[in-house]
């Protein structure tokens, strides 16, 4: 059994894997193409029937109400924060999800509510309703009825908002925080609901739109609700949207995939607009770059019970806005890495690299609005 039988077998092996290969090669290059058929609900938006329109006057219509007085949440908190929750519903035959969709509301309760609501906690009282969002295969294509399907969900935030107004917000001051599909639903919502209304303008503290395509145009400075432009301003608005620094393809992906909302209330690409890009690590909109010192504190969150503190990583990364994209360096640390695309929902874990960023940032725009010191929320 000399060396002729050896060299047959590895070419037999790098045969194997060249076919091997082949054969993932254009499943990896389609995979959007895979994925977005399979979530396809396949049925025209004109003639689907949505789930039920939840009642806000109920309890279970919310994924987050204040806790009693006796809880660990004081009643005395001068603000509120109203929160809108990123798209956790996959989709298949629905191109909106029920509010009580098991595998939706468990990423939502284990993963989404203590990453980014989280840091909200210790800054008001904290309100977030679920809604009919759109599906996450909404997000894979530029179909009308995609579109549809996001429009149609903003009728839901709308009316959560509302009611939150009427049966608790008497006349408190508000933050508003949205995360992706939740910022780009809040972005109308500030838009329509908020700028237009001058007893509710003034009672904004600020908006911050996570993962969120936002023209930079839309908040000039001389605009209804202007940019945040610096650190404990008040009646502004933060939003960003994030790459690593050195991945060209996720912000590829981030540019041509995000819609924004025109004038007529449809949802358009960005057409060579500038997104909004605020830097959670100063607290402002700047081309300057932040670097890692000043980084308070990213954590994983995944798992925790609302209200629990989770334990910081302090220095993590820095970041600097391009072009509109906030590029962030490498975590140090591989329990903040993402090894996959933003399409790559089904992940067990997420974190937030600027918890205790934005949590501070936050009780200091409330403490300039109320002229109360804020709450104390250092990094542990």
């Amino acid at each position: 059994m000399g060396g002729p039988f050896k060299g047959f077998k590895r070419w037999i092996f790098a045969g194997a894997v060249l076919l091997l290969a082949l054969i993932l090669a254009p499943a990896f290059v389609w995979r959007y193409d895979i994925l977005s058929n399979a979530l396809d609900p396949k049925v025209p938006f004109l003639t689907y029937r949505p789930p039920p329109a939840p009642d806000y006057g109920k309890a279970v219509s919310w994924a987050l109400l204040p806790r009693s007085p006796e809880g660990p949440a004081p009643a005395d908190r001068p603000v509120d924060v109203f929160f809108v929750h990123p798209t956790t519903f996959d989709g298949g035959r629905d191109w909106n999800g029920d509010i009580d969709q098991p595998k939706a509301q468990r990423f939502l309760s284990r993963v989404v509510i203590p990453n980014y609501a989280g840091p909200f906690d210790r800054v008001g009282r904290v309100f977030a309703p679920r809604y009919r969002q759109a599906s996450l295969y909404t997000y894979l294509t530029l179909r009308d009825d995609a579109r549809e399907a996001r429009r149609f969900a903003y009728g839901d935030v709308l009316q959560a908002f509302r009611t939150y107004l009427v049966r608790y917000g008497q006349d408190r001051p508000f933050v508003i925080v949205g995360v992706e599909q939740g910022g780009s639903l809040a972005a109308r919502l500030l838009r329509e609901e908020i700028a237009t209304k001058p007893e509710l303008k003034r009672r904004l503290v600020a908006a911050y739109l996570i993962e969120t395509a936002a023209p930079a145009d839309e908040y000039a400075p001389d605009a209804p609700l202007p940019a945040c432009e610096r650190k404990a301003e008040t009646g502004c608005v933060a939003a960003w949207i994030s790459a690593p620094e050195g991945d060209f393809q996720r912000v590829q992906e981030l540019i041509g995939r995000s819609l924004v909302w025109d004038r007529s209330d449809q949802l358009v690409n960005l057409e060579g607009r500038t997104p909004l890009c605020f830097n959670p690590l100063l607290g402002a909109v700047s081309p300057e770059r932040a670097p890692a010192r000043l980084n308070l504190g990213a954590t994983n969150a995944t798992g925790l019970d609302w209200g629990a503190r989770p334990a910081f990583l302090q220095r993590e990364v820095a970041a600097r806005c391009e072009n509109g994209v906030l590029r962030t360096s490498k975590p140090k640390s591989s329990s903040l890495r993402d090894s996959g695309s933003w399409a790559d929902r089904r992940k067990v874990d997420a974190y937030n690299l600027f918890y205790a960023d934005l949590e501070a940032d936050a009780l200091a725009r409330v403490a300039a609005m109320t002229g109360r010191p804020p709450a104390v929320a250092s990094p542990q």
